[in-house]
């Protein structure tokens, strides 16, 4: 498994991997929205693509798994993954480009196990260890 949660008092900590960014980005929206469905229950009917922006990678992985939120709200989705489509600098940090996939939220199929409300900056950090980057937050529930 990719990713795995750490202990915090009230919320859920997020520890993911991946051989790339852009993979550590897939296993970390992948943790958080496993605490929100179980995700064997969601098919990828539906595509959504979207972009967001940051000064570093930990602070776009951030904005990233909150926009996954915004998407799953506005749009009333179960979302089952994220593709990390391209990560690239820009002038002012990093700008990316993802594309989440899910299905229409039905609550008879879609039992909510717990209520993401916010990636949060506790616990915030991106590095590269041995070959891989690591990244860790903590998930407002």
């Amino acid at each position: 498994m990719p990713y795995s949660y750490m202990e915090h008092a009230s919320d859920v900590g997020i520890h993911a991997e991946g051989e790339t960014i852009g993979k550590a980005f897939e296993s970390g929206a992948e943790a958080m929205l496993n605490v929100m469905f179980d995700l064997s229950t969601i098919r990828p009917t539906v595509d959504v693509t979207f972009s967001a922006e940051a000064g570093d990678e930990a602070l776009l992985f951030v904005e990233v798994l909150n926009e996954i939120l915004s998407i799953q709200d506005r749009h009333s989705l179960a979302v089952k993954r994220l593709e990390a489509v391209e990560i690239k600098q820009t002038g002012s940090g990093l700008s990316f480009i993802g594309r989440i996939y899910g299905e229409p939220f039905n609550p008879e199929k879609h039992a909510v196990k717990t209520e993401v409300k916010a990636a949060t900056y506790s616990g915030l950090s991106c590095v590269a260890v041995d070959g891989k980057y690591i990244l860790e937050c903590v998930v407002d529930v």
